[in-house]
């Protein structure tokens, strides 16, 4: 059997959280703290059973304590955090349980609306129960009856951070220390969503009842200059219209503005609330029906069927005086109105690909 090629890819590769790597490393370091053995690789136990083993780059005393490190991967994600030194320090304390530290290149929370409180470092509660139950269960075999004090830090965070939402919700000084599988899967959609999540409830937690949802950096700009709206209250759903029309249930505002890009929102004026290519396609015929439902003459019609692209058809129907902006904004705010409670206002702005308004509806 011959070898893969391109033609034949080979099934992407699952990574580690740096919640796993947390976790790894503290057992490590805590482990030569209470045994006096370095290790050049820790098993760990995932949230749902797997038990996965993570090299260390390095274990070793320091001080009165200890610290060890691994190399994040990410598998075949395109993860910010892949291939940066994940570590943690370790000290033993005479009270028990253990207590977190945001080390280099790991934020503190300063805002509300997140899953931990204000002053406390950015590890999410998922890795902290994973190194808790590892420690506790180092402690319990070795006989020890203390506690413990955990760093955690990642080599290069800070500048990392400024490459995720974490700026913008209010995690300031480094990166946050995630996973609630222990796994990465590659280009996860769930994460995603998530962060979309929690971009509302920080908005909502301090204070901000006018949101954007955008679908990327134009139309966030485009709602910045409109609205002087700040960076907590853009949120940059990407193709996910879905996720933030939905959470809004749960979670309601008293006014969602929506913008995006022409062809982006013809397809939720279609009623596709996932406005990614793989799952949605921009539909040229039905952009002329909706035109001919406004006057557009049969010439106009056939000239939009067969244009290039939306943008295309877009700029035929202005030549021709058919407002197809506005007419898609307008199907788009019913689609999103179908979803969303009754006490959000909604609206909706699209843009060309210069960033102007080409249609709007309230």
């Amino acid at each position: 059997m011959r070898d893969e090629t391109p033609e034949q890819p080979a099934p992407l590769r699952s990574g580690y959280t740096t919640g796993s790597c947390a976790t790894a490393t503290s057992l490590a370091a805590a482990r030569l703290l209470l045994t006096g053995m370095a290790s050049d690789a820790a098993e760990i136990v995932l949230p749902k059973g797997q038990r996965v083993t993570l090299a260390l780059t390095f274990c070793r005393t320091s001080g009165d304590g200890a610290q060890a490190g691994t190399v994040k991967d990410a598998g075949d994600d395109p993860d910010v955090t892949h291939g940066a030194v994940v570590f943690a320090r370790v000290k033993l304390r005479a009270q028990p349980g253990v207590a977190f530290h945001a080390g280099p290149g790991v934020g503190t929370v300063t805002r509300a609306g997140l899953t931990l409180p204000v002053g406390e470092p950015a590890i999410n509660p998922v890795p902290r129960r994973m190194m808790i139950e590892h420690l506790t269960a180092l402690a319990a075999e070795h006989g020890y009856a203390g506690g413990f004090e955990v760093t955690i830090g990642v080599e290069g965070g800070e500048a990392l951070a400024l490459k995720t939402m974490n700026p913008r919700l209010g995690i300031v000084g480094g990166l946050s220390i995630l996973g609630t599988t222990g796994i990465v899967r590659p280009f996860s959609c769930s994460a995603y969503i998530a962060s979309i999540h929690q971009g509302i409830d920080v908005a909502r937690a301090n204070g901000y009842t006018h949101i954007a949802a955008c679908t990327g950096n134009a139309s966030e700009d485009a709602m910045r200059e409109l609205y002087r709206l700040p960076d907590i209250a853009l949120i940059e759903m990407g193709d996910f219209a879905g996720a933030v029309l939905k959470h809004l249930r749960r979670a309601p505002v008293e006014k969602l503005s929506l913008c995006g890009g022409f062809g982006k929102l013809s397809k939720l004026a279609a009623g596709h609330l996932d406005l990614h290519s793989r799952h949605s396609s921009i539909d040229l015929s039905q952009l002329a029906d909706w035109a001919a439902a406004r006057g557009a003459a049969p010439a106009l019609q056939q000239a939009m069927r067969g244009a290039n692209t939306s943008q295309q058809a877009l700029a035929l129907a202005h030549d021709a005086g058919v407002p197809l902006g506005d007419i898609v904004c307008a199907r788009a705010l019913d689609v999103a109105r179908e979803v969303v409670p009754d006490e959000v206002g909604v609206e909706v702005f699209a843009i060309d690909r210069a960033g102007h308004f080409v249609g709007t509806a309230r």
